[in-house]
């Protein structure tokens, strides 16, 4: 039976009045300086590990890299395995701890910032800072446009129209609310998103006679691959693709490294971090954030490739052949909308704004504290101003407004590229950085700069020049050498991370070896509560523990 647009609006409006009463209910609790930008350091462990996940899964792994998956096949299901191992697990149980006690140590209320005070360096916050502001809006559009494609294939709206309310609702809250508010929805968010996933992945099995049948049927759809594809490497669906091939190198390089072990340097993931009392709670959170990314990205993968089978049943056609232009965004909305309940799509919409919603507000606040507080407060400023909640406003308002003409100017199938792009430059100019900074002791201010900075452009440099898969559309080589890309073959295909972040790591450890260290007083401050106190606590009745973790 059809879903009427009264039913459509209905389930609109119930889902924006919980979205913006669990808003409010975060901004009534704190909504002074630490808490609208660190969430007052307090936040359950349950709250948070929903929060990481719901910021870290959007509709750039469901509609994005759902979408590519339909294109290249199950390989990418190793993303998978690699968001859970190093986006929950290591991230949790290993860099969670030191860097909760050290932010709270050093007073750290943002990522730059945290940073920043580690190396005594308002370069690196503001540099910092600046990277986030400058680039993160790409990765915000590429969220935008995931839900806006889903609400022009579901609703009809037009897709200009989609941008600009979508945008509106999650602006309305981020900016008044703070963190705790865009951690409080998050997590219901959370909760939808899993019962939406749940719903599609029994249903799409379902749908195809089964797991077995389903999986077997993909399997012997191998040899409708398209020629292009199979050139590059291509071999089936089900299979990995020729090692060392074009697409190997994409799939490996680019998503599975890039985005596997990119999470651990995004800065909108790490400052969440900072917002729990203590690091059992950190650890509990394991428990609920592994399974979420199972289910998310999982299911989305899954579903993706197996939209073929459907669409071969149904059309005569694989995926990327019934989508317009062959844009893979398209693949999971028009999926959705041929192959479900027509009530489900109207739930489903739901899931898919709260993870393009989740992320989009993770991003703008992480954004917005960027440049507002960390480059035009403490960098430019110089700390002199005292309206710290009343300019991150202003730089989230700004940056907010940058993502939103990106989203309209960005070419077709961009949201999984744009996203592994924002990964791998996070992972090479902040991930040798953030190890340094928390379990290398030696590592000096300046060795910090160099490897922040050589990360940074040396990332940028092979996107620019060497990188064909964006070296290419954007035509800079091409104007200043005449050549599409400096190099040839298979370096046209390695990813930036595989260059950028071994240089910037032997930056890190070359130049913190050839310069002074920092004196042992600040190291004792900076990593008392990492070492001194573990024996401390362990012995003192738990309200001290709980006045010493809150910073109180």
């Amino acid at each position: 039976m059809a879903v009427s647009t009264s039913t459509l609006i209905l389930f609109v409006i119930i889902y924006l009045t919980a979205t913006f009463y669990v808003a409010y209910l975060g901004y009534k609790k704190n909504s002074q300086t630490e808490g609208y930008m660190l969430a007052g350091r307090g936040v359950h462990p349950a709250i948070m590990a929903l929060s990481y996940g719901a910021a870290f899964i959007s509709t750039s792994a469901i509609i994005g890299f759902g979408g590519v998956a339909a294109s290249l096949g199950m390989g990418l299901l190793w993303l998978v395995f690699m968001n859970i191992f190093f986006g929950i697990f290591i991230a949790f149980v290993i860099f969670g701890p030191p860097t909760r006690r050290m932010g709270l140590n050093l007073g750290a209320i943002t990522y730059p910032e945290f940073i920043g005070k580690r190396f005594q360096s308002k370069f690196i916050q503001g540099f910092s800072g600046l990277l986030i502001g400058v680039f993160m809006p790409l990765y915000a559009a590429s969220v935008i446009i995931g839900a806006g494609r889903f609400l022009e294939t579901t609703l009809g709206v037009n897709y200009n129209i989609a941008l600009i309310i979508f945008t509106i609702i999650i602006a309305s809250y981020v900016l008044k609310g703070g963190l705790l508010s865009v951690m409080y929805v998050d997590a219901m968010q959370a909760v939808l998103m899993l019962l939406g996933m749940g719903f599609l992945l029994v249903f799409t099995y379902s749908k195809l006679g089964g797991v077995v049948e389903a999986h077997q049927a993909l399997t012997s759809m191998a040899n409708l691959v398209p020629q292009a594809l199979v050139d590059q490497g291509h071999r089936g669906w089900t299979s990995m693709p020729a090692l060392g091939s074009p697409i190997w190198w994409t799939m490996f390089s680019t998503i599975i490294m890039g985005v596997g072990i990119g999470v651990l340097a995004q800065p909108q993931l790490a400052v969440r971090f900072m917002t729990v009392k203590d690091d059992r709670s950190l650890k509990r959170a394991v428990a609920i954030g592994g399974p979420f990314i199972l289910m998310m990205a999982g299911v989305a993968y899954l579903v993706g490739a197996l939209s073929n089978v459907y669409f071969f049943k149904t059309t005569g056609m694989i995926a990327l052949q019934v989508v317009k232009d062959g844009n893979t965004d398209l693949i999971m909305p028009t999926f959705l909308n041929h192959a479900m309940p027509e009530m489900f799509v109207a739930l489903f919409m739901l899931s898919l704004l709260s993870a393009a919603m989740s992320t989009a507000a993770a991003q703008f606040h992480t954004m917005g504290t960027a440049i507002g507080y960390d480059v035009y407060q403490q960098s430019i400023m110089k700390g002199k101003s005292t309206a710290t909640v009343h300019v991150t406003r202003l730089g989230i308002a700004f940056t907010i407004l940058v993502a939103v003409v990106l989203a309209y100017i960005l070419p077709i199938s961009i949201i999984a590229r744009a996203t592994a792009m924002f990964m791998g430059l996070c992972t090479a100019a902040f991930l040798p950085l953030f190890i340094g900074a928390l379990f290398w002791k030696r590592t000096t201010k300046a060795g910090a700069t160099a490897s922040l900075v050589i990360g940074s452009l040396s990332s940028l440099f092979w996107l620019t020049f060497v990188h064909a898969k964006e070296a290419v559309p954007l035509g800079i080589c091409q104007a200043i050498f005449g050549k599409a890309t400096l190099l040839s073959g298979t370096w046209t295909v390695v990813d930036p991370i595989l260059i950028a972040t071994p240089l910037s790591l032997l930056a890190l450890i070359v130049v913190s070896l050839m310069t002074p260290q920092f004196s042992p007083e600040f190291l004792k401050k900076a990593f008392r509560l990492r070492f001194e106190d573990e024996e401390e606590e362990m012995s003192e009745p738990a309200s001290n523990k709980a006045v010493e973790s809150t910073g109180v």
